[in-house]
């Protein structure tokens, strides 16, 4: 666990140390035992029948469900109270990333365990939690979450589906449809937001075999075909009064706070997917010859296969270091207090920007690995009988779904200045000294003999050049800056990069000593290649923003300012390269 308690996105103003960080080197035998029984399942049980539930077999996919109930894999968030594991966060999310190479069955999975069981176990009274969730834990009910609506998607609020309560005082009389339900064909209860009385925005936990409700027909989609996507239609839908969750109108505390596990849990599962399919890619470049040599041999596809790795590694460090902020924190909650899950919560939703972040991340790796591995395989990458073409499928739904990218790029700063503004992050005083340092050149010299010393001068130059960013276009904006989404894109580009650089040097430098030579080698290698592309799209994210908010000598002075605080010596970065495709194709599969 992490020695410091960090608040949330406090890393762009405080440097972590390697010891603050978790890592999946950290990982203790029983997560790694729950790990390989949950790999083990997907190979043995799921794997054989890929096919069929890519066709659709939902009721194979609901028995699948119940023998992940009958391993225990469904219970994992559960409190023990009720039957449930109740583990910790890096446990949940290493369950997450081995179910990725479900496919389609993963999706069912995530769904189900995150936004279709959290709500209750977050929200849900004694009773509520009595009568669902074991249930719900042990595989015989599946679960649904029901938020987005023909005519609001990332506009959660703006539902049109409303709850008005009966003549009698028994139920709640919902009318609405919901769109794209993961779950939604398969599922015996459904967590659904609607508007009691047109305004007050509230969850309500719904039977399938409620009285008005009734389920669409199965989307046809572009990718994870096998999954259960559909509209819930709700006419005059009887919900009984005891099945509302949580308050009257603070259903967006539901919708939004559980939310922040499904994007971090996304990010786990893009990182699981990534490996995999990074993998057969490897292997093909292995196998495929062309011009009488195997193509793996190729420069071409040597930097492709070393920039995807290192890629995940920052992926996989970035996810795992949030699992140990996020639970470093939940453990200093007393348990059995009343208000347990609600300061649950608040403990989660402190890291709200990080868990963007590391939707955002995840999911784009994955895309450029998928595309990467199509790339790879040439023109069979485009033939379904590859594995290549159904990630390029599969992939592109992680960057709409749990809030599409950009609403999360938007969330990225959004969230810091309101919390500068209340006075929770010292942004200002920070950015005025970014501003000193910009105006003051440096002459310090790198130290050599500090692990990653470059890498984390980088670092700290990046850090300045976010603070001098967002603190310029705040001066020039005020509070219109929340309408400034262009500026506020390229600067979450900013915060991005910096928390992955961050993440995947430190756990680097932790893990090191333990290794052997060569994987130090690959190590070393995977830090100087990810570090300078995410250099490289920091310094241009930068000059995008610095164009948007200034002009004339202002503007000279911030482009100066960022070619110094975004250079880095990549010294060796083709050797590096070499070194990480050569120990890939040598190993025949995603080597970290």
């Amino acid at each position: 666990m992490s020695a410091k308690l960090f608040k949330g996105a406090e890393y762009l103003i405080t440097a972590a140390d390697k010891n603050d960080i978790f890592t999946p080197e950290d990982f203790s035998d029983e997560q790694r035992q729950i790990g390989d029984t949950t790999e083990q399942f997907v190979l043995n049980e799921v794997i054989p029948h890929r096919e069929a539930i890519e066709h659709h077999d939902l009721p194979l996919t609901v028995e699948l469900m119940k023998k992940c109930g009958e391993l225990g894999l469904l219970m994992i968030d559960a409190p023990e109270e009720y039957g449930g594991l109740e583990l910790d966060k890096a446990t949940s999310m290493l369950a997450a990333e081995k179910l990725s190479q479900a496919g389609s069955f993963s999706v069912t999975y995530s769904a189900h365990t995150g936004i279709g069981t959290l709500p209750l176990v977050y929200y849900g009274t004694k009773e509520q939690k009595e009568r669902y969730l074991h249930k719900i834990i042990s595989g015989e009910w599946i679960a649904a979450y029901c938020l987005t609506e023909p005519g609001s998607g990332s506009d959660a609020l703006g539902a049109a589906a409303t709850a008005t309560l009966s003549a009698d005082g028994k139920y709640y009389i919902l009318n609405g449809t919901k769109q794209f339900i993961t779950n939604g064909g398969i599922a015996n209860i459904y967590t659904i937001f609607a508007k009691i009385d047109k305004q007050h925005f509230t969850g309500f936990l719904v039977e399938r075999t409620t009285e008005g409700l009734s389920v669409g027909p199965e989307e046809n989609k572009m990718g994870v075909r096998g999954s259960s996507t559909t509209q819930i239609i709700l006419e005059d839908a009887k919900v009984p009064v005891e099945n509302l969750l949580g308050e009257i109108g603070k259903g967006h505390k539901i919708a939004f706070n559980v939310l922040n596990v499904g994007r971090f849990k996304l990010g786990a599962g893009a990182t699981g997917a990534a490996k995999t399919a990074l993998t057969i890619g490897i292997r093909y470049a292995n196998e495929r010859k062309a011009f009488g040599v195997t193509i793996g041999t190729f420069g071409a596809i040597q930097e492709k296969i070393a920039d995807l790795s290192a890629a995940v590694f920052a992926s996989e460090s970035v996810v795992y270091r949030l699992a140990g902020l996020i639970d470093h924190r939940l453990a200093t909650l007393p348990k059995g207090t009343a208000d347990y899950y609600e300061t649950y919560q608040q403990g989660i939703e402190e890291y709200s920007v990080e868990c963007a972040i590391v939707k955002v991340l995840c999911s784009e790796m994955l895309a450029d690995v998928a595309d990467g591995v199509v790339q790879i395989h040439g023109g069979y990458g485009f033939i379904q009988e590859y594995a290549a073409e159904g990630y390029y499928r599969d992939e592109r739904i992680n960057r709409i779904w749990e809030g599409t990218n950009e609403i999360n790029r938007l969330l990225i700063p959004g969230i810091i200045l309101r919390r500068a503004l209340k006075g929770e992050i010292p942004l200002q005083k920070e950015a005025m000294k970014a501003f000193e340092s910009l105006m003051s050149p440096s002459f310090e010299e790198l130290d050599d003999s500090i692990p990653f010393a470059a890498e984390k001068a980088l670092i700290a130059s990046l850090k300045q050049a976010f603070l001098v960013l967002a603190g310029s276009a705040v001066q020039k904006f005020m509070d219109k800056i929340k309408d400034e989404q262009e500026i506020l894109i390229a600067v979450a580009d900013l915060a991005i990069n910096i928390f992955a650089i961050e993440s995947i040097v430190l756990r680097a430098e932790k893990i090191l000593p333990k290794l052997s030579e060569g994987k130090k080698a690959s190590v070393n290698a995977a830090v100087k290649v990810f570090t300078f592309n995410s250099s490289e799209k920091s310094a241009s994210a930068a000059r995008r923003a610095a164009y948007f908010i200034a002009e004339g000598d202002t503007l000279t002075m911030l482009l100066a300012g960022i070619r110094r605080f975004t250079k880095y010596d990549a010294t060796g970065l083709l050797t590096a390269k070499r070194q990480l495709a050569a120990a890939s194709l040598e190993a025949d599969r995603y080597i970290f």
